[in-house]
């Protein structure tokens, strides 16, 4: 936790190496101080196939998945963050975009949660 996913048009893709993408949202969700950088997760998802808006041509949004408790200003701050670190990276894109949403902690599960060991119900244990 947080899970962070980019889904962008293949292009991207083509003028940023993934790594470099993958590392932008990454260190920019770990300089918000609001996880710790071992639980953050990133991953892309590229789409060959999409229809977009008149003399529009590639697109990207980061989907943020976050355990409750964050403010909603920390929320803002960190779709504001992401965005405007990769508006740096990618100045010419036709759509970027980030939302930020919140799992409940009563119904999320980990195989850290279900371990017999684990007394404490820590969704960190053994990480």
């Amino acid at each position: 936790m947080p899970h962070f996913i980019i889904e962008c048009s293949q292009d991207i893709l083509q003028t940023i190496a993934p790594g470099e993408l993958m590392d932008a949202v990454y260190d920019t969700a770990d300089a918000t101080g609001i996880f710790a950088n071992n639980d953050i997760k990133v991953r892309i998802q590229s789409f060959h196939h999409y229809k977009l808006g008149s003399n529009k041509t590639n697109f990207l949004h980061v989907f943020g998945y976050i355990m409750e408790g964050r403010t909603t200003e920390q929320k803002a701050n960190l779709s504001k963050t992401i965005t405007a670190r990769l508006k740096k990276l990618l100045s010419s894109i036709s759509f970027l975009s980030v939302s930020i949403s919140e799992f409940e902690a009563a119904t999320y599960c980990n195989s850290s949660l279900i371990n017999p060991q684990n007394m404490n119900h820590d969704r960190h244990f053994e990480l």
